[in-house]
């Protein structure tokens, strides 16, 4: 199965902390398996991310600290790098190519002024449209056209909390243990507690 990561990288921690975690909580919610955070260490990121894996399931892995420009190169050597820029090609030109490829990929996302080594480095630069946009909305729309909106279905193990769909208001299953519903018990015996899964190396 293909992974996907998403390479954060210009990360400021006295201005981005909300918007990053914002592009790991979409990361993590539209299909990627987890979050690289380039160059730094942000525990304040990384615990409100790993706050909602436990509360809502799934394993998504945080990686902090690595060296943007070596780990991209290195991921070259298993999948493909992808750095979104509205100065890229079309999405839509692109990723069918992208997705038919079958391999892994690395999605890169600037925080500020994106070095030129990145349009170097990477195998596809990509442009949700070439207007000026949120590099959130950015990382949505293309996991949504890589996936064809099947990510949006996906059903994450070990949940703790799960929304009820209505048409007005708000209603939240708090799952318990073993005596819930056949779907919750047998994602209870495959859930992995996402702290075992993080990873803070360099690559």
């Amino acid at each position: 199965m293909v992974e996907i990561y998403v390479l954060r990288i210009g990360h400021r921690p006295g201005r981005d902390k909300r918007v990053t975690t914002h592009v790991g909580l979409v990361a993590r919610a539209f299909g990627a398996n987890g979050l690289i955070l380039g160059d730094i260490v942000d525990e304040g990121v990384a615990r409100s991310l790993r706050k909602i894996s436990q509360l809502w399931g799934g394993v998504f892995d945080v990686i902090m600290g690595v060296n943007s420009v070596e780990y991209a190169k290195k991921w070259k050597q298993r999948g493909l790098v992808v750095h979104l820029t509205m100065y890229g090609l079309h999405v839509d030109d692109v990723i069918d190519e992208i997705r038919g490829s079958g391999k892994d990929l690395l999605i890169v996302v600037g925080a500020e002024k994106v070095p030129r080594i990145f349009y170097e480095l990477a195998d596809y630069n990509v442009a949700v449209g070439h207007q000026p946009h949120s590099e959130v909305a950015a990382l949505a729309v293309f996991l949504d056209r890589y996936y064809k909106g099947a990510e949006l279905h996906r059903e994450f193990s070990g949940a703790k909390l799960a929304v009820i769909p209505t048409p007005k208001g708000k209603k939240v299953l708090r799952i318990g243990n073993r005596e819930n519903s056949d779907r919750h018990a047998k994602n209870e015996g495959a859930s992995r507690d996402n702290n075992d899964y993080r990873r803070e190396n360099d690559g």
